[in-house]
This record gives structure tokens, C-alpha cells and sequence, in this order.
């Protein structure tokens, strides 16, 4: 009676590759392999300890590479390998397996595509195939295909009522593997549970989707707990609310691998339940680190604006909060990109919705661009900061804020004028906190009957007056008859005063009127009424 297929041992070599050359090579490979995986399975099973679980853990990983798994996204590997694994051992016992000169070698495969065979081989009388990999870094190699991984389960159902057909080193491969947990849960402790919690429900049993669900109850409370925790930081103050907000995406990111460790390692979750936990621990990490980088970004920003200098409503603070938003979101849909890439999604057809809906908004939203240009030429030029008074257009106010859509100013009257960017930034804007000193002028008008000799002797002492005062600065001063006007004798007096307070300003102005109504008593005229 004809042996089905030789099969290939390390030969005392455990570091030695498992031969792919060929369909016969991979399938002998596969053979040699679970068999040995059955070995420690069993071994496992009289003798439960951590070294016994590590072995056979080791050895599931060695068989995965048998398996192309270029059709599973990259974050569900591991587990669709596994369940493969498995599942396809239990097949390979239940199926008539051709003898090996059925089977193609090297030799056979280079035959068949010297003739434009494709380079593929399947089971007689099945579909599970065994085909050259084309690309990549295992370009070359046999392995059971990527239909074949996908089509596993259903390989299963159909012959799972079958009887064994080849010796087996452990029977019911993928019901061991859907009872059993980690190594902290060894199978005497399982098989000492209710037969309801060993029930399957989704190609998964009863208690692991319990241990499942109490392991991501426990995830979701510790991150709940460490964010009350964080609530002691003081509230109101801006830095320290955007660093309590640090907490929670931290928290996920230090609790997500614990919780893929408890349920791949001990839970040892299969079916629906290791489809569930590939999406949401590689989701809940992917989410994580995006928040934490939106959120770190608005840290750094508030972290800077803290500062002194920049005041917190400032054209400054806006723009670096809008700088920190737009870094942080491009580091958001960076990590999301790449996450959905890692998680199988369609992102060719998410990046062209988002960018018609990009488009779309940005054809809304003309008047906020516009806006935000303005804003952006505020803060190239700025002609006004925060508190500082200004005349644009025909009014005069004090700017409150500068936004980034608009700036407030409030004028004399205590009223609040809100003036958009982009018209502000087209006005002509007088900045009238940026002078280093104040203009006082104004025209004398005095009597006809003021004679020569009484001009000119008002005309020194007005002069005198001005250049004696303390608040006056030096060669600024200027009194001079400019002309005859209908009524009166026309004396222009200015002068700069050292202030750029106004209110001291009419103080000093005050004070200069004042003397300067002496000095005409004094030269004996005064001021003209009109005619």
C-alpha cells in the first residue's frame, strides 16, 4: 500500500526552513509540521506549563508560514493564520491525499511552465491549491494560496462529518483550539467548565466571548479611572486642561497591547471573536495614537501661548492654534491612512470622497478663506495688537481681539464694532498707541486792533513759554503769524509733547492753553470775535 506523501523533518535542526521549493516540498512541509504541532498539543495537554504553550505556540507560528497570506489585511495575520492552520490540518486527516509521484516537484513545476501552465497545483478532487508566489520578499515559493486561506472554514464544514483518513497525532485540531485558552488557563480548568460555556456560538465558545467582553469592560474602566483621576489637575487653567486631555488617548495606548496580549495569549479567541478583536485592537491603537497627536499638538501650542508675550486672544495665539490644528490633522489622517491601510479599508474610494467633499467646502466656505487671508496679511504686517487704539476707516477704537475670521474693536462710546479680516486689512489703519509723542496745534485768532509791537511781543513770549515747559520737547516748538483772516489776526502755535498717553496729553495741552490766554492778556490784545 502506497504511502500518501513522505513527509520532511528539521532533521534535528529547528532552525531549519521548511522546504517551499515545490508543491511537493510545501505539502510534505505541511504534513511534517502539524504532525508535529499535534505532538505538542498533546504533550501540552498531559503536561500544562508555560514552556509546553510556548512550543506549541512557536510551532503554529512556523506552520503560518506556509500559508500566503497576502489577501488578509496585515493587522489580521497572525489570527487567520492561525485559524488556517488549524482548520487545514484537520482537513488535510479527513481528505485522500495523493501519493508524492502524484505530486509535482521542482523538476514537474519548471516542466509545466516551460508549457504556459499557470504555476499552481491543487489537491486531486478539491480546491485547495498550492501556487508560486509572484512577488515580494518570498517571491518564488510554494504556498497554500490566498483562496485557499479564505475558503478554509468552508474546506472544513464540508468535510468535517468525514472520518479520519491518515493517522493523526491529535484529533479535533480545531475544536482543541476553539476550547482552549493561554497557559494561565490550562485544559484540565476548561474541560472542567459547564457544557453552556463550552457551547459555540460564531466559531467561538461560550466563555471565552465572556472573557472577552470582562477583559475590554476592564480596558474601557482603567482609561475611564485614569481620566477622573487626571480631573485633579487644576480646572481652568488652559495648559493643564489640554494635558489632562493627554490622558485618555495615553492610557489607551499603554492598555490596548495588554488587552491584545490577554485575548490572543489566554483567551486564545477564534472565529467571529478573533475577527472582532483584528479590527478593535489595531482600530482602538490607530484612534489612540491620532488623538494623541491632535491633542498634542494643541498642548504645544497653548504650552507656547502661555507665555507673557503672546496675549491669549492675540493674532499671535490664533495663528498658533491654527497651526497646531492643521499639523495635527495632517498627523491624524496620516496615522488613519496608514491604519486602514493596515486594516484592509478601500482608502482609494475614502480619498476620493474626501477630496469632493474637500472641494465642496471649500466652495462653501469663499468668504472664511477670504478671511483667512486677511488674517494672514494681519499677521504678516501687523499694524495692531491687542489693546492698542487705532483709527481705520472714519472710526476709532481699541482692538479686543483679533480672530481669525474677524477682529473686535470698542470704540469711545464703550460699543463693540466686529469688523471681518478681510475688510479690515484693506482699510487704512492710523495706529494711534505706536506714537512716541503727541501733536498740539492750534490757530490764535486775535483782535485787528492788535498792534505791530503788541504781535511780536506775544509772539516771543508765546515762544518762550513753549520752550520752557518741561513736558515740551526740545526745537519742536512753533508760533508764527500766518496771515489775516476776516475777522482776526491768525497766530499758529504747535507743539510735541513727550506722551503718548493721551490723557496726559489734554492735561498738558491744558496747561499750554491756559498759559498761552495769560501771555494775550499780557501783551495787552485779545481774541477776535467774529464780524
Amino acid at each position: 500500500m502506497a504511502q500518501p506523501l513522505p513527509t520532511h523533518a528539521a532533521d534535528g535542526h529547528p532552525l531549519a526552513p521548511l522546504d517551499t521549493s515545490s508543491p511537493r516540498a510545501t505539502l510534505g512541509s505541511f504534513l511534517s509540521a502539524t504532525d508535529e504541532l499535534g505532538r505538542l498539543a498533546a504533550a501540552y495537554r498531559e503536561q500544562p506549563s508555560r514552556d509546553h504553550h510556548a512550543r506549541m505556540a512557536k510551532q503554529l507560528h512556523r506552520v503560518r508560514r506556509l500559508l500566503d497570506l497576502s489577501g488578509v489585511p496585515p493587522t489580521a495575520q497572525r489570527e487567520a493564520g492561525s485559524d488556517a492552520v488549524v482548520v487545514l490540518m484537520d482537513v488535510m486527516g479527513r481528505i485522500e491525499l495523493p501519493t508524492a509521484e502524484r505530486v509535482p516537484d521542482e523538476a514537474a513545476m519548471k516542466l509545466r511552465a516551460d508549457a504556459g501552465a499557470p504555476p499552481r497545483w491543487a489537491i486531486p478532487n478539491t480546491e485547495i491549491e498550492i501556487a508560486r508566489v509572484k512577488e515580494g520578499e518570498r517571491a518564488g515559493e510554494y504556498l497554500f494560496s490566498p483562496a485557499t486561506v479564505a475558503r478554509a472554514n468552508e474546506f472544513h464544514a464540508a468535510v468535517a462529518d468525514q472520518p479520519y483518513r491518515r493517522p493523526m497525532t491529535i484529533e479535533q485540531p480545531w475544536r482543541l483550539a476553539q476550547l482552549w485558552g493561554g497557559w494561565l488557563l490550562p485544559p484540565s480548568v476548561i474541560d472542567g467548565l459547564p457544557d453552556w460555556l463550552k457551547s459555540s456560538q460564531g466559531d467561538q465558545v461560550v466563555w471565552k466571548w465572556l472573557a472577552q467582553l470582562v477583559t475590554l469592560s476592564m480596558v474601557f474602566a482603567l482609561v475611564w479611572g485614569a481620566y477622573r483621576w487626571s480631573g485633579r489637575l487644576a480646572p481652568g487653567h488652559t495648559v493643564r486642561e489640554q494635558l489632562r486631555a493627554l490622558v485618555v488617548p495615553v492610557a489607551f495606548l499603554l492598555l490596548v497591547p495588554l488587552l491584545a496580549y490577554v485575548t490572543r495569549a489566554h483567551i486564545n479567541v477564534t472565529g467571529l471573536g478573533a475577527q472582532f478583536e483584528q479590527v478593535l485592537v489595531p482600530g482602538l491603537t490607530y484612534l489612540a495614537l491620532a488623538w494623541l497627536i491632535w491633542q498634542a499638538a494643541i498642548f504645544a501650542a497653548e504650552l507656547i501661548i502661555s507665555s507673557p508675550r503672546i496675549p491669549d486672544q492675540g493674532l499671535d495665539a490664533h495663528l498658533l492654534r491654527l497651526m497646531a490644528r492643521v499639523l495635527g490633522l495632517i498627523g491624524v489622517v496620516a496615522v488613519l491612512m496608514w491604519g486602514g491601510n493596515r486594516l484592509g479599508l478601500p482608502l482609494y474610494g475614502l480619498i476620493a470622497g474626501v477630496s469632493i467633499g474637500g472641494l465642496a467646502v471649500a466652495l462653501a466656505a469663499q468668504g472664511t478663506v477670504e478671511n483667512f487671508i486677511g488674517s494672514l496679511n494681519l499677521f504678516a504686517d501687523r499694524p495692531v495688537r491687542i489693546g492698542e487704539t487705532c483709527r481705520y476707516g472714519d472710526d476709532v477704537g481699541t482692538v479686543e481681539e483679533i480672530g481669525l475670521r474677524s477682529t473686535r474693536l470698542r470704540g469711545s462710546d464703550r460699543t463693540v464694532t466686529t469688523v471681518p479680516n478681510a475688510d479690515f486689512s484693506k482699510m487704512k489703519i492710523v495706529n494711534l498707541s505706536r506714537r512716541d509723542r503727541l501733536l498740539t496745534r492750534t490757530t490764535l485768532g486775535l483782535r485787528y486792533e492788535t498792534t505791530p509791537d503788541q504781535l511780536r511781543f506775544l509772539l516771543t513770549r508765546l515762544r518762550e513759554m513753549l520752550a520752557a515747559h518741561p513736558r515740551i520737547t526740545e526745537a519742536s516748538p512753533r508760533v508764527r503769524f500766518v496771515g489775516f483772516g476776516d475777522s482776526a489776526l491768525n497766530v499758529e502755535m504747535q507743539a510735541y509733547v513727550a506722551t503718548a498717553d493721551f490723557a496726559e496729553f489734554l492735561a498738558v495741552q491744558e496747561d499750554i492753553f491756559l498759559r498761552t490766554i495769560d501771555v494775550v492778556a499780557e501783551a495787552g490784545t485779545g481774541f477776535a470775535r467774529p464780524s
